[in-house]
């Protein structure tokens, strides 16, 4: 008897602890959504994995985000107190295709105000890593916190 997904076990791990073949498929994976490779062929000869670990890993190993259908994320800010920076921060994350849910900042104090962001992830355009990377390197930010995710 062959068992659909609905009747496996799914695990969540770390990254670091999967095997190289499974980290390289994820990636040839992401290249092929993306369209940063023309093929399979292209995919894996770009990440030095063989087909047969591919098509052996392809079905069976996946980025937590793309199990989770509505995704929400909260965010808390550590800001310098600037003319425009909750402005430039919102026009940042909308860049990123991110729909923002709530917003909480409270008032400013010694030059200093914190922000929390609740952000509908389903139709971001980058990985989170990204736009965790984008959002630190904005000047006026000087620590971002995730407060916690889901559905």
């Amino acid at each position: 008897m062959k068992l659909n997904n609905e009747d496996k076990k799914f695990y969540l791990v770390r990254e670091d602890v999967l095997p190289e073949a499974m980290k390289k498929t994820l990636e040839a994976k992401e290249m092929i959504e993306r369209g940063k490779a023309e093929s399979v062929w292209d995919a894996v000869h770009r990440v030095d994995l063989s087909r047969s670990a591919f098509y052996k890993y392809r079905d069976t190993v996946f980025p937590f985000h793309t199990i989770v259908k509505e995704r929400i994320i909260s965010l808390f800010f550590y800001l310098e107190d600037r003319s425009g920076t909750l402005s430039q921060l919102l026009a940042t994350v909308a860049s990123s295709g991110c729909n923002v849910l709530t917003i909480h900042q409270t008032i400013p104090l010694q030059g200093r105000a914190n922000v929390t962001l609740s952000l509908n992830v389903t139709e971001m355009n980058m990985s989170m890593d990204e736009l965790l990377t984008g959002l630190r390197k904005l000047e006026f930010v000087e620590k971002v916190d995730v407060l916690g995710s889901g559905a």
